[in-house]
């Protein structure tokens, strides 16, 4: 797999992700459905590949890996 995702991307990612997991633990009866989709956004954060993007040909990384 090479890296799609550019630093920028994967910033927001990890704090997107982080966020919806976090309001899990904070109004667990209202978002807790939001727990699991803020996982694919940490996952693919931490990784730097995002399957979306390879689908659709997207790329904002700008150093080829």
């Amino acid at each position: 797999m090479t890296r799609n995702e550019g630093s920028f991307d994967r910033i927001l990612r990890i704090i997107v992700g982080l966020a919806l997991i976090g309001l899990v633990f904070y109004m667990p009866q209202t978002f807790n459905p939001w727990g699991w989709v803020g996982v694919i956004p940490l996952a693919t954060g931490l990784i730097g590949w995002c399957p979306l993007y390879a689908i659709l040909g997207i790329k904002t990384c700008s150093i080829s890996s």
